[in-house]
This record gives C-alpha cells, sequence and structure tokens, in this order.
C-alpha cells in the first residue's frame, strides 16, 4: 500500500509538472513561445514566473492575473459557450465552440468560424492550409483558453 500512495504521487507530480506551450506559427523554437499554460495559470512567454501570470483558470472561470476574486472574472465557460464576465445570458455569449471550430458568438454557421483546431495546430478561418497556421500547441491547452488566446 505504501508503495502504491509513492507511485501515485509521484505521478501527480509529475503530471502537474508537465507545461503546455503556445508557438507563434508553424514553429516549435523555444524563441517562438508565446505562452506557457501549467494547468492553471497562462503566462506569457516561455516563463513560469508568478510575475508573468496573464490569467488563471479554474476549469469554469478565467480570472485576470493570479486573482481568482469574483471582481477580476473575465470570462465563464461551460464547455461550449465562453461568455463576457461572469455571464451565463446568451446575450454575452463571446464564442461557440464544437471541437474543431471556434465560431463568432452563439452561431455554428460556416461563414462564422474565426478558427480551427486540429489538436496541434489553430489556423485562420476554416482553414487547415499550411499557410494558415496562426499557431502551434504542444500539450494540452482548454478550448476556452483558446478563444481567449487567439482573439
Amino acid at each position: 500500500m505504501k508503495q502504491l500512495t509513492i507511485l501515485l504521487l509521484c505521478c501527480m507530480t509529475m503530471l502537474m509538472a508537465h507545461t503546455s506551450k503556445i508557438y507563434r506559427g508553424n514553429s516549435t523554437y523555444t524563441s517562438d513561445i508565446l505562452y506557457t499554460w501549467d494547468g492553471r495559470y497562462l503566462y506569457k512567454g516561455n516563463s513560469t514566473y508568478t510575475s508573468d501570470i496573464l490569467l488563471t483558470w479554474d476549469g469554469e472561470k478565467v480570472y485576470q492575473g493570479r486573482s481568482t476574486y469574483t471582481s477580476d472574472i473575465l470570462f465563464k465557460w461551460d464547455g461550449k459557450h465562453l461568455y463576457k464576465g461572469n455571464s451565463k445570458y446568451t446575450s454575452d455569449i463571446l464564442y461557440t465552440w464544437d471541437g474543431k471550430y471556434l465560431y463568432k458568438g452563439n452561431s455554428t454557421y460556416t461563414s462564422d468560424i474565426l478558427l480551427t483546431w486540429d489538436g496541434e495546430k489553430v489556423y485562420c478561418g476554416r482553414s487547415t492550409y499550411t499557410s494558415d497556421i496562426l499557431y502551434s500547441i504542444s500539450g494540452h491547452i482548454p478550448a476556452a483558453l483558446l478563444a481567449i488566446i487567439f482573439q
């Protein structure tokens, strides 16, 4: 039992220590890192310093900087829609996500596609052409943060 506990703690530490990177364009060069994500905080550049925290994510809400105060809520996420502030009103939907496309507002019309996501690359509009790659991502980033970062 003790060995299992130690093994689980080691695995959890490794998972928590993993960071994801967001790169400019079709690059994976360190010099092109725009953001670093650690599962809770979004940092600017290739940093994980507290002073470089841009956003905090609690799984539902996105806060300004390192704050988790209600007054610092920037966005709310329900798994499909990103809302302005702490709202759940349809009129406050900024983006709609279907797992592949990010749409403007509360729409799923093809003409309202802003971004395409293939699991590694973010493309402009409905394209998947290499020339339309805006960002490359290593690791997992929540869709809500993708919507915020790329708009």
